[in-house]
């Protein structure tokens, strides 16, 4: 079977397409060979669902809501270059035709499209699928297979026996080096692995822009760490760069080193940078703070509460008194940035003299420990969001504002776009461009971020289960949640209990 991604901001034209599709039966199959995908309204739903399912065809209308029908084929043409892109439009121009050539479009259609062209698009497009040489996957490489998939889980004997032969892997034991470098990272790693050659058996893969070393040998980890840090440190002095060094393990347990240096490299201390990885550290600090004090009130507020943790949490994994008045600081300008009365909120001694703000940053630096300052932070932080989105809302159209309050009322239950489109009084589509417009992201990503971050307030501060919490946001699948949880920030939600 092969799965059919249908986009446009019509609701008439995504009832046909997908009548016409369950109805398909061409020339070159007897029975219908193509399955529903899905079906997006806007450039920015359009882009979730290609991301989420790989459909192996994609209907697109140009003129959708958000980022445009080229635009998010533009985003996905190198990703996905066997997808066939099947355009349509209610006009024909050659300056669209002509930007589409080399996003390698399959087919370009005049709305309205007639049933004999849709079903004489999909046999065409049934018979390039046909002709495609099979797929390949990274697994098949053993190296890849090891670096990007086992060597992060445990393994058993006979399957790490089958490493070493493959691999000519010289010893039974390992130990794992991490490094993330902010410039480059396929030339450096290459030469940083070309380096520990010189002295040591080692592999090496780029995963998500970092390198993972695996040395096989039986080294004293004390020691490699010497050697091999003093290495780094010359051959990337000009840059900025992190390192994580995990433990000597033998070849079945050598996930255990995985995650030893994965701990490590979130600290995140800089090094390198002719000196200068403090300061980078603070530059990207600084950087994080200027996007979330432009933010706050403009995105929905799970997306600011995700940016404000993204920033201190690195901060509080370091020296925790630093971090607090790091914090303060941070306060102090997202009040005077949201309620734009800071100066006349306090005197000069620093007392208050005006009910304006809500609370005093200082308050932050009596808090004892990470837990204090994780309740503290929740609290604060939502009125300060509160104030941000409601007067942020006055900008919204009343729809909009409407949709949100729905949402935000009834987000446990299963609720559709139609059903909150219904409460605002607009059409579906028009509800979906609202939020590509005005929120920059669609009714499904607001109402998981939504759920997922209740979610996570439930399993801080209660005792709830996981699978208490995943019924209590609206999911009904432990597991399904559990995978969009991680997916979303990063981490189990069982690592999340206090």
């Amino acid at each position: 079977m092969y799965s059919v991604l249908i986009v446009d901001d019509e609701e008439p034209v995504l009832e046909s397409y997908e009548f016409m599709l369950k109805n398909f039966s061409g020339t070159a199959a007897a029975d219908n060979p193509f399955t529903l995908a899905g079906k997006a309204r806007s450039g920015y739903e359009a882009l979730k669902v290609i991301y989420e399912t790989e459909p192996d065809i994609v209907f697109m209308d140009i003129n959708i809501p958000g980022i445009n029908g080229l635009s998010v084929l533009e985003e996905v043409h190198k990703k996905y270059p066997r997808m066939i892109c099947i355009l349509s439009t209610a006009y024909e121009r050659f300056d669209l035709a002509q930007r589409a050539i080399p996003l390698g479009v399959f087919a370009y259609l005049v709305k309205p499209v007639s049933k004999r062209t849709f079903f004489e698009t999909l046999n065409k497009a049934l018979d390039q699928l046909h002709s495609l040489p099979p797929t390949t996957s990274e697994y098949d490489n053993p190296k890849l297979r090891l670096m990007r998939r086992d060597i992060w889980i445990p393994m058993g004997e006979e399957t790490w026996e089958q490493y070493r032969e493959s691999l000519s892997l010289p010893s039974d034991w390992g130990i794992t080096l991490l490094l993330e470098i902010e410039t480059d990272p396929e030339k450096w790693c290459a030469l940083a692995a070309e380096k520990l050659l010189y002295k040591y058996p080692c592999i090496y893969d780029v995963i998500l822009n970092r390198g993972l070393f695996l040395i096989s040998e039986d080294i004293n980890p004390g020691v490699f760490r010497q050697k091999t840090v003093k290495m780094l440190e010359t051959l990337l002095s000009p840059i900025t760069w992190y390192y994580g060094l995990g433990g000597l393990y033998r070849g079945p347990e050598l996930y255990n080193s995985c995650n030893e240096a994965l701990t490590e490299l979130s600290r995140r201390h800089p090094m390198g940078g002719g000196g200068g990885g403090v300061a980078a550290s603070w530059d990207r600090e600084r950087k994080q703070v200027t996007r979330l004090r432009e933010k706050i009130g403009r995105i929905p507020p799970e997306e600011a509460k995700s940016l404000f943790s993204a920033l201190w949490e690195p901060l509080f994994s370091a020296d925790f008194n630093t971090a607090k008045l790091r914090m303060v600081s941070l306060f102090t300008l997202l009040l005077d940035d949201i309620y734009g009365v800071w100066s006349s909120a306090f005197s000069s001694a620093g007392e208050k003299t005006s009910g304006a703000v809500p609370f005093d940053p200082a308050e932050i630096m009596d808090l004892k420990d990470l837990g204090a300052w994780r309740r503290w932070a929740e609290v604060h932080f939502d009125k300060l969001l509160l104030k941000a989105n409601s007067d942020r809302s006055g900008n919204y159209p009343l729809p909009l504002v409407k949709a949100l309050a729905f949402i935000r009322e009834n987000y446990i239950r299963g609720i559709q776009l139609k059903d909150v489109a219904d409460a605002a009084g607009i059409s579906a589509a028009h509800l979906s461009r609202l939020f590509g417009e005005h929120l920059q992201t669609t009714f499904v990503d607001h109402l998981t971020a939504l759920r997922i971050a209740e979610a996570e307030r439930l399993l801080r501060e209660s005792s709830v289960s996981v699978k208490e919490a995943a019924y209590a946001v609206g999911y009904h699948d432990p597991n399904y949640f559990t995978k969009i949880f991680k997916k979303i920030r990063g981490r189990l939600p069982t690592d999340v209990k206090p």
